[in-house]
């Protein structure tokens, strides 16, 4: 099975939707498939993490911004119209045969999709916006309380819609941790705080953050753990800002074994993002942030629910950080339920199921 995901990363929008694409990629590639990335060069782009995960990358380059492709509110994040985009993906994959081609990509919708679908047998869309239209074989949003309706006039009756947190794309070392992490939370203790505030944090989040923990009265013998990714603008000033830190800090950069970290961690603070999937997954307690518009969907979900404590304003921190455990334990147990690490397999068994091959 030849496979081509279309993706980009970069400050602005982050890692996410690479990383995701990069799991499911591992999968198909562990199943047998032929895996090729098309990327456009965005300045914090991941091609050269995704060359180094052992798959081939082909580089666009970036172009100038054409009015013409604002309609859809991301457009802007493609360096490129959809029409020029969608040309320069011909131009790498009308050579062989694509079997699936997958799309991870806030900018691009049935437009782009409509010029590349001669080119391939099989089109998934990854999406978690349910803002536009897709002409695909199959849909997969893991937003947590995504429903059908939310993709009603978006996607063609025969479409294949795999929903919600079951389908979250997780690296397999996040199910492999998951009983181990969820029975050392049997017991409750508060020694590690972990800090991560998604792999690129251009604004720079992590420090408002550690500002405010410097005011807590947290146990003297707590161990705070803060993960960056490579291609974070701020790394060398959160180094230089916790050597005077009231409290022992790790900052930690481009880490390989996120699982294990999270599931020796008492409690984390993050994003609404990509992440919560994971955190979840492990049965971490979490306070989270809406650091971005395409978040507050899942945020307001999961309040609802008493799956992490939301909050809107960092300096709500103090009072949620000085009561850590009267809510750890039973938000741990609430948010264990919604992802059991397996989306990856279910969503590789969809492609097999629904396949035009």
């Amino acid at each position: 099975m030849r496979v081509v995901f279309r993706v980009d990363a970069s400050l602005q929008m982050g890692t996410g939707h690479v990383m995701r694409c990069l799991t499911l990629a591992q999968v198909l590639k562990e199943n047998g498939a032929n895996v090729k990335f098309i990327c456009r060069k965005h300045e914090g782009n991941l091609i050269d993490k995704i060359r180094s995960n052992g798959f081939n990358v082909y580089e666009l380059v970036l172009l100038e911004e054409n009015e013409a492709n604002s309609k859809l509110s991301h457009s802007h994040w493609l360096g490129a119209t959809q029409q020029q985009d969608a040309g320069d993906c011909i131009n790498v994959i009308k050579l062989e045969k694509i079997d699936w081609l997958i799309v991870d990509h806030y900018a691009i919708d049935e437009e782009w999709q409509r010029i590349i679908i001669p080119y391939c047998k099989n089109l998934m869309s990854i999406d978690d916006l349910a803002d536009r239209k897709h002409l695909c074989d199959i849909l997969l949003d893991q937003t947590f309380g995504r429903q059908g309706l939310d993709y009603k006039n978006l996607v063609s009756e025969s479409c294949t819609m795999l929903l919600g947190t079951q389908y979250a794309l997780l690296r397999p070392e996040f199910s492999q941790w998951r009983e181990y992490s969820l029975k050392r939370r049997q017991k409750s203790q508060f020694k590690q705080l972990l800090v991560n505030m998604g792999g690129v944090d251009v604004n720079n989040i992590t420090k408002e953050i550690l500002n405010e923990i410097s005011k807590c009265n947290l146990p003297n013998n707590i161990n705070i753990v803060v993960i960056m990714g490579s291609t974070a603008p701020h790394i060398n000033s959160i180094k230089a800002m916790v050597k005077t830190f009231p409290y022992q800090v790790e900052v930690r950069v481009g880490v390989h074994n996120m699982a294990e970290i999270m599931a020796n961690s008492d409690l984390a603070i993050g994003a609404t993002g990509t992440t919560t999937w994971e955190r979840c997954c492990l049965g971490l307690p979490t306070i989270q942030l809406v650091i971005a518009e395409n978040q507050a969907f899942s945020a307001k979900n999961l309040g609802k629910e008493n799956i992490g404590k939301s909050i809107k304003d960092i300096q709500e921190l103090g009072r949620l950080l000085d009561g850590t455990n009267k809510w750890m334990q039973k938000s741990g147990q609430s948010s264990a339920k919604v992802c059991d690490g397996l989306g990856a397999f279910k969503a590789l068994n969809a492609m097999k199921s629904t396949s035009k091959i």
